[in-house]
């Protein structure tokens, strides 16, 4: 099964946090999942970086190769239908990176593993 990591699980699974519910634990412990994190949380956590209201442990760049590696994750490239299909989303979310996340997997019919209650006001699965 394919998922789409939202931003803070991502940066939570860099950190092995324990905020990571036991079912996210078992999602990316499956070897038969595949995870994704879209470019767009890789945006996000470089804006938030650069204003100085997030840490990294080691320079982005580094950090999404290793978890590449170490997690399997994969990149969701930002296509012109996900930002196009933000027109269809009612506006319960007023955060642009995780309304482009829920545009993506709505577009590709994955779905999004996340902490946020939020997710759930749209047609997209989420798991926690």
């Amino acid at each position: 099964m394919r998922y789409v990591l939202d931003t803070h699980v991502f940066l939570w699974l860099d950190n092995n946090s324990a905020k990571l519910s036991s079912t996210v634990y078992k999602l990316i412990d499956d070897p038969d999942n595949i995870l994704s994190v879209s470019l767009a949380s890789v945006w996000e956590i470089q804006i938030k970086h650069q204003l100085g209201r997030l840490e990294l442990r080691k320079p982005l760049g580094e950090l999404v190769r290793e978890q590449q590696i170490v997690n399997r994750i994969l990149l969701l490239p930002i296509e012109l239908t996900h930002i196009l299909r933000l027109a269809d989303l009612p506006h319960h979310h007023g955060d642009p990176f995780d309304r482009l996340i829920i545009a993506q997997a709505m577009s590709l019919d994955l779905p999004i593993i996340t902490h946020d209650p939020m997710f759930a006001s749209y047609e997209v699965q989420t798991m926690w």
